[in-house]
């Protein structure tokens, strides 16, 4: 008669340390989720009538590799280009909203450049210079 057990082998997992992995995770979130938005007030917004968005075009001042300065493609003297930022944006409380996109060619001494930018500075406009990107591996 053979009366011997048979060992059975039994798997445990430690969860120790898994619930001090959750804590931590739990922990971040919580963090990282009142960083996100602090002051959010929550609203439920009236409905209008009519659903029309006023969508703010930004201004183009361009100056080329020649020389030639362009106000949203039209071509304006160096002397002109403030003249014509002002009769863009007017005299209306929103003209410090508006948003000045500077497109200046690469072959072109800085001082061009600088000149655009103290005229957006008089005119207190946000000047915002576009630039290309780069291509991977140069």
């Amino acid at each position: 008669m053979n009366l011997s057990r048979r060992h059975r082998l039994t798997s445990h997992v430690e969860t120790g340390a898994m619930n001090d992995i959750m804590f931590f995770l739990m922990l971040f979130f919580l963090i990282a989720s009142t960083l996100v938005n602090p002051n959010v007030i929550k609203l439920m917004l009236p409905n209008a009538r009519s659903s029309k968005q006023v969508m703010k075009q930004p201004i183009t001042v361009s100056v080329d590799a020649a020389g030639t300065y362009f106000v949203n493609k039209k071509p304006v003297s160096p002397t002109g280009v403030e003249a014509e930022l002002l009769a863009l944006v007017g005299t209306a409380p929103t003209a410090e909203q508006s948003t000045v996109v500077l497109r200046v060619d690469n072959s072109l001494n800085v001082q061009k450049l600088v000149d655009i930018l103290e005229i957006g500075n008089r005119l207190k406009l946000k000047m915002v210079m576009a630039t290309q990107a780069q291509q991977a591996g140069k």
